[in-house]
């Protein structure tokens, strides 16, 4: 690089924004965070990021266009989302106001600093109930919850601003982030926890009773659901390979991220068991309405556009990374 592109970060306090930013400055970017700290980590940022730091929230246009007229801003990383789909359909004007209001309002402020490269944070769940395994870019996105069709509603305002204003993007829709930093430095902190894995490991730890596993009646080999398990180090590098591809000149695009492989249930809780060592109580609950069966994506055009190359794509990997972070983020276990 000729100078160091300087690149905002919204969410970087979070679970994968945070994982970006590492990704980013160890490629040689220069990062501000931008982050309202309501699901993210100060003591992350001022700890281990160690960026420049803005807490605010992306409905603040007053300080956004402040922002960009302090910072040199050659491009947008946009994680700051509500990412709960329960709490999506019990309270959708949350969603919406911030998920699709606060977006609208950091892309007008891009337009107005003259900032036109943004990569998108959306997600498999604007697919809807998958037609085909594995799930391609172009399967039909029908999101059966206002938390995937917030995401499906942004990837269109993202196209109509590519061809009304010239703002280029790459939208990524993940599969199911897992996982933490290779060298124990970031994992998954969520309060509320809504996802497996830490849920299984936090089970091991002793700081849960049981792990409930919702539906056995799946039409699965064990029948529990079956899930893509994307590292969040691959997924943080394939933030900096999108926005290397907007910074040379790639057109609008949109990809996913996965491993093209899925895992049950029952298949994550006993790699678990084999990684901690310890046992994890199970319980087993009814099915939760909208959980497809299958969930798995291509990532083929990724890996062929990008030249992304996942590198930890075993569920034992994966769980051993997410071990060592909650050991330290939670406290050692007694076996």
């Amino acid at each position: 690089m000729d100078k160091q592109p300087t690149v905002l970060v919204t969410g970087g306090a979070g679970y994968i924004g945070s994982h970006a930013v590492l990704a980013l400055k160890e490629a040689g970017y220069r990062v501000v965070v931008f982050d309202n700290l309501v699901y993210g980590h100060r003591d992350i940022v001022e700890t281990v990021l160690d960026v420049e730091f803005v807490q605010g929230d992306i409905g603040d246009r007053p300080l956004l266009d402040r922002v960009f007229q302090t910072y040199p801003i050659d491009a947008v990383l946009h994680f700051a989302a509500y990412a709960y789909v329960g709490e999506s359909v019990a309270n959708p004007a949350k969603y919406y106001r911030n998920n699709v209001v606060g977006t609208l309002t950091l892309l007008e402020a891009m337009v107005q600093a003259e900032v036109f490269k943004i990569v998108f944070s959306s997600t498999c769940a604007s697919y809807g109930i998958p037609h085909q395994i594995p799930i391609p870019e172009d399967h039909p996105q029908s999101p059966i919850n206002p938390y995937g069709m917030t995401k499906l509603m942004v990837e269109q305002i993202l196209e109509d601003f590519d061809r009304a204003y010239g703002l280029r993007s790459v939208r990524f829709r993940y599969f199911n982030a897992a996982g933490a930093d290779p060298q124990g430095r970031l994992g998954e902190d969520h309060s509320p926890e809504t996802h497996l894995i830490p849920l299984v490991l936090l089970t091991a730890l002793g700081q849960r009773e049981h792990i409930t596993v919702f539906g056995t009646d799946y039409k699965t080999p064990d029948g529990t659901c079956i899930r893509d398990y994307i590292h969040v180090a691959d997924l943080a590098d394939a933030h900096v390979l999108g926005l290397q591809y907007l910074l040379d000149d790639g057109e609008t695009s949109v990809f996913n991220l996965g491993n093209g492989d899925g895992f049950s249930v029952k298949e994550v809780i006993s790699a678990a068991k084999e990684v901690t060592g310890l046992s994890i109580a199970i319980e087993e609950g009814p099915r939760r309405a909208g959980d497809p069966a299958i969930l798995i994506g291509s990532a083929t055009k990724a890996r062929k556009v990008l030249g992304w190359d996942p590198q930890y794509s075993k569920i034992e990997t994966i769980l051993e990374h997410a071990w060592q972070w909650h050991q330290k983020r939670h406290g050692q276990s007694n076996p």
